[in-house]
Order: C-alpha cells, then sequence, then structure tokens
C-alpha cells in the first residue's frame, strides 16, 4: 500500500504538495525521503509515497503532507520497487524546501520539481563551477519566500516562485522569465522578470499572479473537481550587453496547479531544473607531464612548465589540460619507474617534476652553474629517467642543507605537514627504509616488514640519526607542493580545466600495501581480458583490492585519494573505470594475462558442470600437453623441451615439472637455469611455445573455493578444447558465453553502485570513466546513471561491427579523441597499415582517390575538425595529433611519438615534445589554426587577456551610446 502521507493535521498546519514528472515502469513508484520526520527522516523506508496520475502526455507523481508553519526539511526523490528497494535516487544536493514567513494556517503550497540528472548536476562540479565559469559575479542572495510578501498579495492572487539553474552563465548576464500572464510581460522580453542569483548557480524571484490569469472551472454536477482549461506558459531568457537576449529551447514550460486537494494553492514555487541551452561543448590536449619541454625545464616536463602550456592552450582556444598520473613511481630506483600508473604512494608527488631552480632565491652562484650544466646536458631527444632523477635529487640535498633550518622551521611548512602527515610521514620512513634496505620489498626489511605506528614513531623521531634524511623527502614533498599549486592556481585564473589521472592499482611494493595490507590481496595480480590493446590480455602486476575490508570504513582510503588529488585538479580521469565493476584478477605467478578470472563473478560450480555431462575436472583444468602438440610447436628439438621443464605422466601424455609449472617460473628456469645455453638466442620463441602449452586449458579452478570453475577466455581457440567431444563443446560454448556475457551483469552493476558513488561525492572535481575494451553491457548505464563520462577513439569503436567510430553519433556524455597515450599518435596509425588507410579515407574521409602514405596536415585537419564537431562534451587531442597540423613538427618518425606499447610491460615511458613551449607560443599559425577549428566548431573556449580587454572596450563604447541616446530622450 503506497503511504499517501495522511496524517492528523498538526495545530497551525499548512498543506504542502510536492509534484514531479517522471515516467516509470510497472512495479515501480516514486517516494520523497527527508530529513523530517514527516518524510521519513531519513529512512527511505518511512518516506513520503507519491500517487500517479496523468496530465496531457505526462506522467505526474504527487503527494501531500500537512506540516506546521516554520517548517524545514531537506528531502530527495526515490524510485523504489513494490518493497521500497531504491531502484535510482536522484543526482546533485539535498533539496531544500522553508515555508514563506507569510504563509497563513491552512493555506496550501506547492512544490513543482524536475528530477535531477546527473548529467546536469556535472556543471555544479568544479570544473565548471569554480574554473570555467568561476568569474561571474553573483548579486546579494535574496530570498523571495523568506519575507512576507508586499500588499499586493491579495486574497485574489498566488504567489509563484520562479527557480532556475544557469550553471553555465557568462559573467555581465541577467536571467529573466516571460510568458503569457500580464506580470511575465506576456511574451515582451523588455517587460520580462527579472531574477536575482541567490548562489550556486540558482537565480529565483516571485511573481504575485492573479488568479484570474489561471481559467479555472470550478465545481460543477457535471466537473465534481476543480480543472483547469489552460495553463499559463512561459520560458526563461538570458540577456547580456554583448549579446543581447536568448531565449532558452525548447518547449513553453507550463504553469499547472495541482487541484487534486479541492483547493487552489496560495503558493506555488517552481525548481525549473537547468536552463535549457544549446549543450556546452569544450575541447582540451592531452600531454604527459613528462613529455613536455621547456626553455627552463631539467630534462623533463615539470610542474611549473603547466603555466606556458596553459597559456598555448588558451591561446588555441581550450578549456583543458590533461596529464597522466604524477604521483611518485619510486619502486625500483631505475627506467622501470618511468611507468607512471605503478604507484609508490597514492599521495606523494613525483620528484621527477620539482623545478629546482624555484627551490631557494638564494641559490649559491656555483650551483647555479651546475642547475645549467645539468640543464645542458639532460635536453635530450627523450627522457633520461634514471639521469634526470639523480641530477634533480643531487640538486635538491644541496639547496636543502642550505636552507633546511629556515624552511622546517617555517609556519608554511609546519603547517603543510600538520595537514598531510596521515600520508606524508609513512612515506617518508618508507623512502628512508627502501634506501636503507635496497628494496622497496617491505617484506625484506625484517622487524620493519610489518607497519605500525609505534615503529614509524621512533623511526621518524627528530632524536634518530637519520632525521634529516626523513625532513628531506618531507622538503621534496612540501616544494612539489608548492609549484603544483602555483600552477594550478595559474590554470584556475586563465579558465583551463587540470585534468588529472586516477590509476586502477599500486605497486605491490608501495607504501599503501606497507600501511594498508588489509586493503588489498597479496597473492593476486591485477590486468585485462584479452581486447584492441593486447590480443593475450594485460598484467599490470598490482594487487587487486580487498573491497569487503574498504567498505568497512565506507573507502576512506579512497576518498582520502580523491581529497588529495582535488587540492590540484578539477577534473579526473577514472583509469580502466571497469575495474569498479569487475576487476581481471590473475595468480601472483602469472607473468600474462590470459588465463585470469573476473572478481567479483558467479563462477560455474561443479554441479552445474555435472549435470551438464560435464565431469572430467582434471582433463579440463590441467595443461593438456599431448606428443603431437609438443612435435607441431617445437618441432625437432620437442624432445629436449619436453625432458628440460615436462614429465610424461602417461603414453604421449605430458604434464610441467615442479620447478617450471607456472609462467613465471618458466621465466626463471629459462634466464638462469643449467640448461639455459640449449635455447641461446631463441628464448623469446621457446617462451612463447610454453606459455601456449600451459595456457592450453579450457577450465580454471578457483583456488580459494572448492569446487568452483571459470571458463578460460578464448577457450575455443585451445587444443584441449578443440579435442573434445561435441557434447561437451556446445555445453562449453554455451555456458562460456553465459559467463562472459550475461550471468554477471546484475552482479557487476550492484558492485560498482557500492563503490563509484563513493568515489564520485569524495570530491568536487568532474569525473570521466576511462571504458575501452571488452564492455559488460551493464556499464554504459550505470555510467549514465552516476554522470560518468564516458571515452570514444574513433579507431575502437564500442558498437559492434564497426571498424571507425562516427564521431558525429557519439553520446553528449563522453569524451572524444582520435587516439590517447595507450595506442599509436594520429600520424603513426596512419602509416601502420596500408589496406586500413584505404578504407578510412573512402569510407570516413570519403575519397576515391589514393590516400596519402603520411598523415598530412589536410588529413590531420579532417580528422581534427570531425571530432570537435561531435556531439561529446569534450574533444581532447593529445599534443602529438595537433602538431601534425603543421608539416614543420611532422619531421620526427612518427613511431617516436607513442607514449606506451600495452603489450610491452616494461616500456620505456619517455617520449618527449621535439619542440619547447615557448616556441609554440610564438608560432601564430599553428595557433590561428587550431583556434579557428575549435570556434567554427561552435565549441566553447577561453577568452585570452587580449580579447578580453578587446571586450571591455567594446562595453564601455556601448555603454557611452546609450547614455547619448538616453540623454537625447
Amino acid at each position: 500500500m503506497v503511504n499517501s502521507g495522511s496524517k492528523k493535521p498538526p495545530l497551525s498546519s499548512v498543506i504542502l504538495i510536492f509534484r514531479i514528472p517522471y515516467y516509470t515502469q510497472w512495479g515501480q513508484s516514486l517516494l520523497i525521503s527527508g530529513s523530517e520526520p514527516v518524510l521519513g527522516a531519513g529512512n527511505v523506508k518511512q518516506g513520503l509515497g507519491l500517487v500517479p496520475f496523468h496530465q496531457g502526455e505526462e506522467l505526474i507523481w504527487h503527494g501531500k503532507i500537512s506540516v506546521p508553519i516554520g517548517f524545514q526539511s531537506e528531502y530527495c526523490y526515490y524510485l523504489v520497487d513494490d518493497n521500497r528497494n531504491i531502484l535510482r535516487w536522484e543526482a546533485g544536493k539535498k533539496r531544500k524546501v522553508s515555508l514563506p514567513k507569510g504563509i497563513k494556517e491552512g493555506e496550501v503550497m506547492e512544490i513543482h520539481d524536475l528530477w535531477q540528472a546527473a548529467s546536469e548536476a556535472l556543471f555544479l562540479k568544479s570544473a565548471f563551477k569554480t574554473v570555467i565559469f568561476g568569474g561571474v559575479l553573483n548579486s546579494d542572495p535574496k530570498f523571495p519566500f523568506g519575507t512576507n510578501q508586499t500588499e499586493d498579495n491579495q486574497e485574489d492572487s498566488i504567489v509563484v516562485l520562479f527557480k532556475i539553474s544557469c550553471p553555465t552563465i557568462e559573467e555581465g548576464t541577467s536571467v529573466y522569465v516571460t510568458g503569457s500572464v500580464s506580470q511575465l510581460g506576456q511574451w515582451r522580453i523588455e517587460d520580462g522578470l527579472k531574477l536575482n542569483c541567490t548562489g550556486e548557480s540558482i537565480w529565483e524571484s516571485y511573481s504575485i499572479v492573479r488568479k484570474v490569469d489561471f481559467p479555472i472551472k470550478y465545481p460543477s454536477k457535471i466537473h465534481p473537481i476543480l480543472i483547469l482549461s489552460k495553463n499559463p506558459t512561459y520560458k526563461y531568457y538570458q540577456s547580456c550587453n554583448q549579446q543581447g537576449a536568448s531565449m532558452e529551447i525548447g518547449p513553453y514550460r507550463e504553469l499547472a496547479l495541482d487541484l487534486t486537494s479541492g483547493s487552489i494553492p496560495k503558493y506555488v514555487a517552481l525548481a525549473d531544473g537547468s536552463f535549457r541551452a544549446i549543450p556546452w561543448r569544450g575541447a582540451g590536449i592531452a600531454i604527459p607531464m613528462f613529455s613536455v619541454r621547456s626553455n627552463d625545464d631539467l630534462g623533463v616536463g615539470e610542474f611549473l612548465d603547466l603555466k606556458p602550456l596553459v597559456d598555448w592552450a588558451v591561446e588555441t582556444g581550450f578549456h583543458l589540460v590533461q596529464l597522466l598520473p604524477i604521483n611518485d613511481t619510486s619502486v625500483h630506483g631505475m627506467w622501470w619507474d618511468s611507468y607512471p600508473y605503478s604507484s609508490l604512494s597514492v599521495f606523494a608527488l613525483h620528484p621527477l617534476y620539482l623545478r629546482v631552480q624555484a627551490l631557494s632565491e638564494k641559490i649559491p652562484v656555483d650551483l647555479k652553474k651546475e642547475i645549467l650544466l645539468e640543464k645542458e646536458r639532460l635536453d635530450r631527444k627523450d627522457v633520461d629517467y634514471e639521469a634526470t632523477m639523480a641530477a634533480k635529487l643531487a640538486i635538491a640535498k644541496k639547496i636543502f642543507n642550505l636552507e633546511k633550518d629556515e624552511i622546517l622551521n617555517s609556519s608554511s611548512f609546519l603547517k603543510f605537514l600538520s595537514d598531510n602527515e596521515e600520508w606524508l610521514k609513512p612515506y617518508a620512513t618508507f623512502c628512508f627504509l627502501r634506501d636503507f634496505f635496497g628494496t622497496s620489498d617491505h617484506s625484506q626489511w625484517g622487524r620493519f616488514a610489518q607497519f605500525s605506528k609505534e615503529k614509524l614513531e621512533k623511526l621518524i623521531s627528530k632524536d634518530s640519526l637519520h632525521y634529516d634524511v626523513i625532513c628531506f623527502h618531507y622538503y621534496i614533498q612540501y616544494h612539489l607542493h608548492l609549484q603544483l599549486s602555483d600552477a594550478a592556481a595559474y590554470a584556475r585564473r586563465k579558465k583551463v580545466v587540470l585534468k588529472g589521472d586516477l590509476p586502477i592499482g599500486v605497486d605491490r611494493n608501495s607504501v599503501d600495501t606497507w600501511v594498508h595490507p588489509n586493503l588489498f590481496r597479496m597473492n593476486t595480480s591485477t590486468g585485462a581480458p584479452p581486447d584492441y590493446f593486447d590480443k593475450n590480455g594485460q598484467n599490470w602486476g598490482f594487487p587487486t583490492y580487498n573491497w569487503e575490508e574498504m567498505s568497512k570504513d565506507n573507502y576512506a582510503w579512497w576518498r582520502a585519494r580523491l581529497m588529495q588529488m582535488a587540492k590540484y585538479f578539477s577534473a579526473y580521469r577514472i583509469d580502466h573505470i571497469l575495474g569498479f565493476f569487475r576487476i581481471w584478477e590473475l595468480p601472483d605467478h602469472a607473468a600474462t594475462g590470459l588465463v585470469g578470472k573476473f572478481r567479483p563473478s558467479i563462477a560455474l560450480s561443479q554441479e552445474e558442470l555435472e549435470r551438464e555431462g560435464i565431469w572430467d575436472f582434471d582433463r579440463l583444468s590441467r595443461p593438456y600437453i599431448r606428443q603431437n602438440i609438443l612435435q607441431v610447436k617445437f618441432g625437432a628439438t620437442w624432445t629436449v623441451i619436453a625432458s628440460c621443464f615436462l614429465n610424461e605422466y602417461a603414453k604421449q601424455c605430458y604434464e610441467f615439472k615442479d620447478d617450471c609449472n607456472t609462467e613465471k617460473k618458466i621465466i626463471e628456469k629459462l634466464g638462469f637455469g643449467a640448461e639455459k645455453s640449449l635455447w641461446a638466442g631463441n628464448v623469446v620463441e621457446v617462451q612463447r611455445g610454453l606459455f601456449d602449452l600451459l595456457q592450453n586449458i579450457v577450465l580454471i579452478r578457483d583456488p580459494e573455493e572448492q569446487g568452483k570453475f571459470y571458463p578460460r577466455f578464448n577457450l575455443e581457440d585451445t587444443s584441449s578444447f578443440q579435442d573434445l567431444d561435441d557434447h561437451s563443446k556446445n555445453v562449453l560454448k554455451r555456458l562460456y558465453y553465459d559467463y562472459y556475457f550475461h550471468r554477471q551483469e546484475n552482479l557487476w552493476r550492484q558492485n560498482a553502485l557500492k563503490t563509484l558513488p563513493v568515489l564520485l561525492s569524495s570530491s568536487d572535481m568532474l569525473a570521466c570513466g576511462e571504458d575501452l575494451g571488452l564492455i559488460p553491457s551493464c556499464v554504459h548505464p550505470v555510467m549514465q546513471e552516476l554522470g560518468l563520462i564516458g571515452l570514444r577513439i574513433q579507431r575502437m569503436p564500442s558498437e559492434p561491427g564497426l571498424e571507425f567510430g562516427i564521431p558525429s553519433q557519439y553520446s553528449y556524455m563522453t569524451v572524444c579523441a582520435p587516439s590517447c597515450h595507450d595506442c599509436s599518435t594520429m600520424r603513426a596509425w596512419w602509416e601502420e597499415d596500408e589496406e586500413r588507410r584505404y578504407r578510412f579515407y573512402q569510407n570516413v574521409i570519403g575519397s576515391n582517390d589514393e590516400p596519402p602514405s603520411q598523415c598530412t596536415p589536410e588529413v590531420a585537419n579532417f580528422i581534427i575538425h570531425q571530432h570537435l564537431s561531435a556531439p561529446s562534451m569534450w574533444a581532447i587531442f593529445p599534443l602529438q595529433d595537433l602538431l601534425a597540423l603543421k608539416e614543420e613538427y611532422t619531421k620526427r618518425p612518427a613511431k617516436e611519438e607513442t607514449i606506451n606499447d600495452p603489450t610491452n610491460p616494461k616500456h620505456y615511458w619517455r617520449y618527449r615534445v621535439h619542440v619547447t613551449l615557448e616556441s609554440l607560443l610564438k608560432d601564430e599559425d599553428l595557433k590561428i589554426t587550431i583556434k579557428d577549428l575549435v570556434i567554427s566548431s561552435g565549441r566553447s573556449y577561453p577568452t585570452s587577456e587580449a580579447e578580453m580587454k578587446n571586450n571591455k572596450q567594446v562595453e564601455n563604447i556601448q555603454s557611452k551610446i546609450s547614455s547619448i541616446q538616453f540623454n537625447g530622450d
């Protein structure tokens, strides 16, 4: 039974009616849950149930309660099933209701709401609110229902509050409402009702509308209830000096009264959602911090280089700069640490991006000379990670020794230490122990292998012999914080969004796994199943998360990560967002990413398989190795391979020896075994062959739950599968399809809805999800529900049957890009495959001519324009793709511009742009070309200082003209 909210009216009560249009499916209904007891006191099960009725083509849900004068409450709408289980809830902040001070006993107040969609709430994120539209000046807050109404508030009138959200409003713009009634100007723009900004992008004002403006049919024998024969209509519009008035798009809004209670309301509050305008679209550039080149850097891009990069973004029409992760990755002390997604600490910034010249204003002359020599030595085509790190830390240590007493006792440093001690002290201690023991593998640290706060306090004590070493790490992080904060503030002033990157994992030998081992499954590894990036899958080496443990403190570790990021960024990319639905989990002894399983997932049970006639589990879950397979794979050397790695347990049937029955053991034996001379010069082929044998299985046993099995990815490709009888093949194919594409969907949806909302509510940043790869069908609906922006790469279409994505058909809630850091650049992709190039030239560009062998500026222009013209909220381009617009910048071999090769787990991340930011800022031709493309696409762009100055001059001229005209009257 739906609770209509009918309770015994309190003394001095008024009637409060809620109404909201919303289409539901069978078995669904809406309710309101609020902070006050009459609305359930925060318990959704006890909320106010709403009742539906049809009004024209809309389904309206409404409910009525009696409340005391002075009533106030927060509330939210929920979509629930028949048992009041939550199916969906509104995005954004809780709504607030408070009664007008002038309301009298027995009077009726209606509240007309619209469902708050997640896509609307995005424009209240800091990327828009603080950065892009951060310069908008708000008038003093005025609350129309907060004071007694004027004398015009008579018995024959209705007080109507108009309320609209305008988060994308430009500075100097006013908001009005006009409509069919005289109080709204009867559609005359000059006579519209002006609204006041009350903060948080909300504009509102009230109008006292006469009841005669509502053609009400009163009760009669034919019509026993009150009805409206025609509703007044209205629309909002914006007006500014430069652009004049612009009416909102879409149909007229209707002021429809709820007369089901039998009385006419005295007050009507119209919460009309967002101003309906052409969807805002912006553009941005993407470049790793290490890839930037400037006249001031020391061998690598630095945080302070973001300032000229932001300047270039503004002058080319870009509202956003996207970076790869910038956290410290100093795990190995070598170039392997160039991998930015393998964090030593998810809180600490990377010392690589420190500008040593900015550490002090008192750097001695000899040290300045040393810095200049290092600048010259490290100014290379690519980043020399090890040399750059060594040089920077050596110079920083010398400056630290000169000024440590002054800095460490300064109020600014002490505040930084106090604000960040929760992560900073363990981080500094970890760095000391890593260097002391010569390894980041904290299991090798003896009595310090197990973290405790007591041990930590002793290690960081001021009395310890190594206190200076601890403080040096504090010092580095302090200056990194200052430099990145300076760059972030500069970007905000220029209305450029800084977008960070949230890695899906952490290194297993990290501060986080040392301090919080209970949050990780250390006997596992994270990766991705075979996809566009790698047909053999990926193994990233990170331990998977213990989500059950993380949930106990409401994911505090994740919330702290997001709050730390928000100090510098106003938007972020969630790396491998699929991992929050399910993660591809591998045993820690795996080296590749093929033989894994999804976690969580509903396994195939032994009982289920036996019912289907599948019973030989050893045959299906052990590597299927037969003599004929060995002969085909290894040829004449098969006997040598068999004697070194295999035992023959039955005639022509083999199994791996214990010392090489995992991928990592095979690698170890091939590299260091006594027989390694037997395959000298042929290691890669032998390793691949042995891996194929090890992976030649159909089912994977669950190592933790007996009787649970998982179908091996692409099991039909294995000879183990191909040698089965037809019945077994058909059963396993059906179960395979069910496991990967059906039975997990609801589980994965629920898993994501536990974790992702916590992340999204932890900060005010705009969130984008990297949703590439094997996408479960539940992913995109959940992302849409939560207001998460997806990613579309043209060469990796998410639609089945397409070779190339169609940017003009992308949905609004996406970021579109021609390439990304995990694939080849636009130029390299063009050169990789001649036949594919022909197909693209013919089917996408629309030319039957022979395509150029290289990606010419004309081709680059077409592709970039195509993406800028897409409906996507953001079009973000790798800087390398933008440089392809000018032939001068395409001399370097295209392959050298690739940032990452996902098929190589030991890839060296070292690409540097071959032109400095200072040179790009001087290249007027390129800047004009890019900005013209942005402007012609209709995307928003930041105003440069020169343009702002010119606009001010225009405003002054217009003001003088208006003054002359006024005086002439």
